[in-house]
């Protein structure tokens, strides 16, 4: 079993490498479900394939879907900081000034020298403060 889901996410990452985005996240959905099922996963493999699938959803700009498959790869493994940074990215955009700045925290509370998710804290804390002087 653990071998096909093997095979299976490997197809999923290159065809996401090749930005074949549908097919990719057909392949990730089938990895999922496959590993829920046998609950014979590792959290990381699991983690990469939600964090993904949740990029193609980012990407189609479907904001509450992909925020739901970041949270599910967090559940996954707690201490891949990709998806924290992920989820703060939506959470930015989307004005929830206190989600991301939380999740970028987490981010680099799990790996310090993440450069990415320094600068969108940093962002984060200015577009907070500006909306705080402006009084909304």
């Amino acid at each position: 079993m653990e071998e096909d889901n093997s095979r299976i996410l490997e197809h999923a990452n290159s065809e996401f490498k090749r930005r074949n985005f549908k097919q990719a996240e057909e392949l990730y959905t089938e990895f999922i479900s496959s590993c829920l099922q046998s609950r014979d996963c590792e959290a990381a493999r699991l983690a990469t394939a939600y964090n993904n699938r949740g990029q193609i959803k980012y990407l189609r700009v479907d904001f509450h879907e992909a925020v739901e498959d970041y949270t599910s790869a967090i559940q996954a493994d707690s201490h891949f900081e990709i998806p924290f940074y992920n989820r703060g990215l939506i959470h930015y955009r989307l004005g929830f000034f206190d989600h991301a700045k939380s999740d970028f925290q987490q981010a680099l509370k799990l790996k310090p020298e993440f450069e990415d998710a320094k600068l969108s804290l940093q962002q984060t804390l200015l577009d907070q403060q500006q909306k705080i002087n402006r009084g909304y």
